[in-house]
């Protein structure tokens, strides 16, 4: 099957893949537009989890404050080189970042930053809570495990629904960017001030 250049052209324009990938995700799917799509995302996806190990020693610490001056957010996302840093979809994706932040009030980046007696304390109390409300206790460790996924989903960061996309987390989020900059990217850390608080 022959690919046109504008077939090429419009799934470059919607993905921001490169024409080689776009290309090769069009040949491969006989020129099906949406197989197309979700080739080069399994392809990033499988790219971003490449480049996972890699040193992200550069980066920026940017700053947001909500409108009404009531909730400010600091973060700095690294990734592996200066170019990448200052381009404009890296700057974008920070930006989410800072936004979602500033609405969703993660507590923490990820699972490994949540202290291990908290942790303990919220297992023991879904595994009580499971207990009391008459569960046999194979049957209280999966509601345990189902519970803490969704805790997870409301106290860290990289789990969280996007708040402009609740079917993409914000661990997804980066993972595109990573696919899409050809770099490793990270969420280091961040600090949410709220009047009042």
């Amino acid at each position: 099957m022959t690919i046109s250049v504008e077939q090429v052209k419009e799934l470059r324009q919607a993905t921001a893949a490169p024409v080689l990938d776009c290309k090769k995700a069009l040949q491969n799917t006989g020129g099906d537009f949406d197989l197309a799509v979700d080739w080069l995302r399994q392809k990033g996806l499988s790219t971003a989890a490449k480049k996972a190990g890699r040193q992200a020693n550069e980066g920026v610490v940017d700053a947001y404050i909500h409108p009404g001056s009531r909730v400010g957010v600091i973060v700095e996302v690294n990734c592996e080189t200066d170019f990448v840093a200052r381009s404009e979809e890296f700057q974008a994706l920070v930006h989410d970042i800072l936004l979602h932040i500033a609405m969703a009030n993660p507590i923490c980046v990820d699972v490994d930053d949540i202290p291990a007696d908290a942790l303990a304390r919220e297992r023991e109390l879904f595994r009580e809570k499971a207990l009391l409300d008459g569960k046999p206790e194979d049957i209280a460790e999966k509601i345990v495990s189902g519970r803490l996924d969704k805790y997870y989903k409301q106290v860290c960061l990289l789990h969280q629904p996007f708040v402009k996309d609740e079917d993409l987390s914000i661990g997804d989020l980066v993972k595109r960017a990573i696919a899409k900059l050809g770099e490793n990217i990270i969420v280091h850390r961040f600090y949410r001030f709220e009047l009042g608080k």
